[in-house]
């Protein structure tokens, strides 16, 4: 069986899509392990499927190249506003979309020749509780606090943003898919974490290396980007409410952590289509 695909990106944060408005696909884990596999097809971080919803204009399931299924993606968010406005499906430049995290609301900020190129995201609030995260360790909150993760000792911040995020503000000194691994595999965290090496640049900007749950090392994350500015205000970092500029592998993201919500800016970019034998 043919299957029409859509390679979209946000910041290189990539993922191949399906229109499934009026098609199933009936086993979408073993079809992003098979199609994520960038020697031996399409090549991606996962797969997402594009759903009608009975409370949101859309639906999103996205599914991680390993084959779990997560519940929340920042850039493929963004994406999948982009395919609802370029394909009209939805003919407003304010939406909604169902995710495993809830409806999240965006905003179509820039268009060219009738395209969605730029889109704004409300990700919701960040949580630092540790049953929130989840992270198995005592306290209200789990803010700059020291742990022991592959035999090194970290200074962590652990937040929610829909998904489970660790923040560390240091340098790397080992490779990033060894400790990328042992945090994502340590028993401090149940359900596995994103975890996001973080420096500040300046007042108004932070760069970003991120190694996600299911996938290894991204060329972006938005959640992760979200939790990483959420973490440095936490931590007095950086200025509550201001726009941060993210820095990562892919490109920038502008992120704003307010009191009420997280709020994420960036580029919804159609790399090509085609069709793939399921």
């Amino acid at each position: 069986m043919r299957k029409k695909f859509y390679k979209m990106h946000g910041v290189g944060n990539d993922y191949v899509y399906f229109n499934c408005m009026h098609q199933a696909i009936a086993n979408p884990q073993a079809l992003a392990r098979k199609i994520s596999h960038r020697q031996f097809s399409v090549g991606a971080d996962g797969v997402i499927l594009i759903l009608k919803s009975k409370i949101a204009d859309a639906k999103m399931r996205i599914f991680n190249a390993d084959g779990s299924e997560g519940k929340m993606c920042g850039n493929g968010i963004r994406c999948v506003a982009k395919f609802l406005f370029d394909h009209k499906i939805v003919s407003k430049e304010i939406l909604t979309v169902e995710t495993l995290s809830g409806v999240k609301t965006l905003w179509i900020t820039k268009t060219q020749n009738g395209l969605a190129e730029q889109i704004k995201a409300d990700m919701g609030r960040a949580e630092f509780s540790p049953k929130a995260v989840p992270v198995a360790l005592s306290g209200e909150e789990i803010i700059n606090r020291s742990v022991c993760v592959g035999g090194k000792n970290y200074a962590i911040t652990c937040v929610s943003m829909g998904n489970p995020h660790c923040v560390v503000f240091d340098t790397l000194e080992e490779p990033f898919e060894t400790i990328g691994r042992a945090f994502e595999q340590s028993p401090l965290f149940p359900e596995g974490v994103n975890v996001e090496f973080a420096q500040i640049v300046d007042e108004n900007t932070l760069s970003l290396r991120v190694w996600e749950r299911g996938s290894g090392e991204t060329m972006s994350c938005g959640t992760g980007a979200c939790a990483a500015v959420a973490a440095a205000v936490q931590n007095r970092l950086l200025p509550m409410g201001q726009p941060i500029t993210v820095r990562l592998k892919g490109g920038e993201l502008t992120v704003q952590y307010t009191k009420e919500s997280v709020y994420m800016t960036g580029p919804a970019v159609l790399a090509y289509t085609g069709v793939v034998e399921i």
